[in-house]
């Protein structure tokens, strides 16, 4: 395992924000044309006030009208992800607990299926999909609360039955769309980021954005949440309250963004156990360090669906899966090594 001394979290962190910033330009500059990289700076500086862009018009309005809002899309989904990730093997203190497992995946793809297959036109589908998501992960809170107090137990088996059960209804789903209908139902649970455009980053990047606060500012409340409801209590940690705010966080940030993008895998279950290995496992580093690398990663894996089969697009939902599975394959086998060691 990776060890960083408390003293280098701080820097190692802002290496991974510039990190992100960099794939995020190389993003923006490659594709079927290719801007330079000081061409494509230019051009970020010239549209937010600083400077002004002398390069081409057509490169210009490429990288403004198609290739930007996709990229903060990308930035906006990986942060509401992995951060939710990290948020719930928090309150749960269970590494293996993403957002999907509490429902919000499963219910917008129902949530999608149903305005794809009875035809009800493409602008109700985000609303559909947010709506369906809101649903699923409600009904798994009602199933998890009993006598005032939600169970971090009794939220992950409400998941599994909640899931079963919107499973079996997509698969219904399925079963009725025809060819176009199917087509565009699997491309849509397999995550892609094509469909997004300036009016949704409107309002996606300030809901996302306010959760996100959320989330880092609890830190200090899930580091003693990890010690133990109990403890938690005696120092001075209200723990239904801060599930409470921290789970409906996730849920607002995690269905804004599976409306518009597709189911989108790996990235909340991977991310917070690789920042693990480089940061910790304080809060203080480990919800700010999986936003940023989750946002990072989500645009590499945009960037690969867009140019691995150029012109065609692979969903991005597939090339997370194809990295994320073997990575996590790897955590797990060195963290069995480690234990193994340990016990010897």
């Amino acid at each position: 395992m990776i060890r960083i001394a408390d003293s280098a979290r701080g820097p190692v962190t802002a290496g991974l924000l510039v990190a992100t910033v960099f794939v995020a330009l190389c993003s923006l500059a490659l594709g079927p044309l290719q801007i330079p990289l000081n061409r494509t700076f230019d051009i970020v500086l010239g549209l937010i006030g600083i400077g002004q862009s002398s390069v081409p018009a057509y490169e210009q309005a490429t990288i403004e009208v198609i290739r930007l809002p996709r990229v903060l899309t990308a930035l906006v989904a990986g942060a509401a992800l992995a951060g939710g990730g990290a948020v719930l093997q928090g309150l749960t203190r269970n590494p293996l607990v993403e957002p999907a497992l509490i429902g919000i995946s499963s219910g917008a793809a129902l949530g999608a299926a149903l305005v794809i297959v009875w035809g009800l036109g493409s602008l109700l589908l985000p609303m559909a999909a947010f709506g369906g998501g809101l649903l699923s992960a409600l009904a798994v809170f009602a199933l998890a609360r009993a006598d005032g107090r939600t169970s971090a137990v009794a939220l992950l088996l409400g998941g599994v039955a909640i899931n079963a059960l919107t499973a079996a209804l997509l698969g219904l789903m399925i079963y009725a769309a025809d060819d176009q209908q199917l087509r565009t139902l699997t491309f849509w649970m397999f995550g892609s980021l094509a469909r997004t455009d300036w009016a949704a980053l409107q309002w996606l990047v300030p809901v996302v954005a306010v959760c996100c606060v959320m989330m880092v500012r609890e830190h200090r409340s899930l580091d003693a949440l990890a010690l133990g409801e109990q403890v938690a209590g005696h120092l001075g940690v209200d723990g239904q309250r801060v599930r409470n705010r921290l789970l409906g966080a996730t849920v607002l940030a995690v269905g804004a963004v599976v409306a518009y993008t597709g189911v989108i895998a790996f990235v909340g279950l991977v991310v917070p156990h690789v920042v693990r290995l480089l940061l910790g496992a304080h809060h203080r580093f480990l919800i700010p360090g999986s936003l940023i690398v989750g946002a990072g990663l989500t645009v590499l894996a945009d960037t690969l669906a867009r140019m691995v089969v150029a012109p065609a697009e692979l969903p991005i939902g597939v090339v997370t899966s194809l990295v994320g599975a073997p990575v996590f394959i790897a955590l797990l086998w060195v963290r069995r090594r480690e234990q193994a060691g340990d016990d010897a």
